[in-house]
């Protein structure tokens, strides 16, 4: 059996056969179809009159049929896909009644993707009700993928989009990624300003981190479908971060929204986490500065210098007294900061700040201003391990960044990199070696590629993988790109 182009002799055989279809699917429960309306007598003769109509025959009965397009559909062409730039697309997929289940489907579903192949497609499209169960579990198990969910004028419901890659080298579409939060008395210092700037879905009315970004259990960053980034990172392997496709994902980016000031705290390395931490990674981060007092935000970076081991110690040990040391620094909107491995740090009130750092939640507090929660309970320190990481030669200042059109490198470091990129018109990405994450930080810009785009808007974050086309970001805004070092 193998497809065959409809012709106008076949035109009123495949008008039954489209009405028996859909008069079976309402009697079963499912209002996708309705003849007349969904699918009606004339698209089906304009289908056959465009040439995009092919049939199945069973032996004497017509037993599937199918519209197959090169191209998509114009509602296509807004929605999120994974694959593809390319496309082809299959509507109107049905199957006698009498030959459901008997595997006539994929017969049909292998056909409509050598015909597009050959016409030069790199990826089919389709979309069917999400309660076509029967549908989606045909094309799941012909390897389609659910992309999102997009409703066609006058239908009952929502449908499914699928897509499927049809050669190795077809490109992958950005992912956009869904944050988790931490708020509440996870954050004590945090604000609403991820929800009342960004629009964020934060739950709880004290949130300080959007994790936008990350692998760390329980605090998963997610696609527009839910599936988790680890779930990603299993199924698309290297085709979406490259070399890095067995080894631990190498970054974390978070949005913070300090209240208030957050505590004094330093990061392990990497050797010492790794014997002390049970193998975890250390942590290196930076801060791209996105808003402050209209005085600037004060930051700790490092100590005053002259500070001793001896006089840290024993400054912890008093607890107030580590406030002297303090090394402060203002910062403004735009300003950048590297907080290497065993520097001492704290964000100061007020600020809201990108941070990119290795994929390690390990932190060690020396003070936390003497807050305490509503029960009088001061938060826990971690003084030996703070002091035994503690570079007290780190301090430094932060980097003013030109507000400059075009993409500037601000930082290269071993476990990352970090791009501004600033355009009122578009700007070229630079080539993407395993993977990048691109976050909008003003306004809102469109990621184009090879005649598609998608659209961020400020605060919103997506994966650029391995094997994307080459991408440019269009509009009026400014963003950030962080890559693997």
């Amino acid at each position: 059996m193998e497809l065959i182009q409809a012709t106008a002799r076949e035109t009123d055989e495949l008008l039954a056969f489209y009405q028996h279809v859909a008069d079976n699917m309402e009697e079963k429960g499912l209002q996708q179809w309705h003849w007349g309306r969904y699918p009606s007598e004339e698209m089906i003769r304009e289908d056959i009159e465009k040439g995009d109509l092919y049939y199945l025959r069973e032996g004497e009965l017509l037993a599937a049929a199918v519209v197959l397009m090169v191209g998509q559909e114009p509602a296509y062409d807004s929605l999120t896909w994974t694959w593809g730039v390319r496309p082809g697309i299959f509507h109107r997929l049905a199957v006698h009644p009498s030959l459901q289940g008997a595997g006539i489907g994929g017969i049909v579903l292998d056909d409509v993707m050598q015909y597009l192949r050959r016409a030069g497609c790199d990826c089919v499209r389709c979309d069917t009700s999400e309660k076509n169960h029967h549908a989606i579990h045909l094309y799941e198990k012909m390897g389609f993928r659910p992309c999102g969910l997009m409703r066609w004028p006058d239908s009952i419901g929502n449908n499914i989009t699928f897509d499927k890659p049809l050669k190795r080298e077809t490109p992958m579409w950005p992912i956009r990624m869904t944050p988790a939060f931490r708020g509440g008395d996870k954050t004590p210092w945090g604000g609403s300003r991820l929800r009342e700037v960004y629009g964020k879905d934060t739950r709880e009315d004290i949130t300080g981190e959007s994790l936008e970004v990350s692998c760390l259990p329980g605090l998963e960053s997610r696609d527009d479908m839910g599936r988790t980034l680890p779930e990603l990172l299993k199924e698309f392997g290297e085709k979406m971060v490259g070399s890095y496709a067995d080894r631990q994902f190498p970054l974390l980016l978070k949005l913070i929204d300090a209240r208030e000031r957050l505590s004094v705290q330093v990061h392990p390395g990497d050797n010492y986490a790794a014997a002390r931490e049970n193998g975890d990674s250390g942590k290196s981060e930076a801060w791209l500065i996105l808003d402050t007092p209209k005085e600037g935000g004060e930051l700790i970076y490092g100590l005053k210098p002259g500070t001793t081991l001896q006089h840290l110690k024993e400054a912890c040990e008093a607890g107030e007294g580590v406030e002297k040391l303090l090394n402060r620094v203002k910062a403004f909107p735009g300003d950048v900061l590297f907080i290497p491995a065993g520097c001492i740090h704290a964000v100061g009130e007020g600020v809201m700040l990108y941070e990119i750092q290795q994929p390690s939640d390990l932190t060690y507090r020396f003070y936390d201003w003497n807050r305490t929660d509503a029960n009088g309970n001061r938060r826990e320190l971690h003084l030996d391990k703070a002091l035994d990481v503690a570079d007290l030669k780190c301090t430094a200042v932060p980097v003013r960044v030109e507000k400059a059109y075009g993409v500037k490198r601000v930082l290269s470091e071993d476990c990352f990199t970090l791009d501004v990129i600033r355009t009122d018109t578009m700007v070229t990405l630079p080539e993407i070696r395993d993977f990048a994450i691109l976050t909008v930080t003003e306004g809102a810009l469109n990621i184009r590629f090879s005649g598609a785009s998608m659209k961020l808007k400020a605060g919103e974050s997506a994966i650029l993988p391995k094997n994307a086309a080459q991408m440019a970001v269009e509009g009026i805004g400014a963003a950030a790109m962080a890559t693997p070092g």
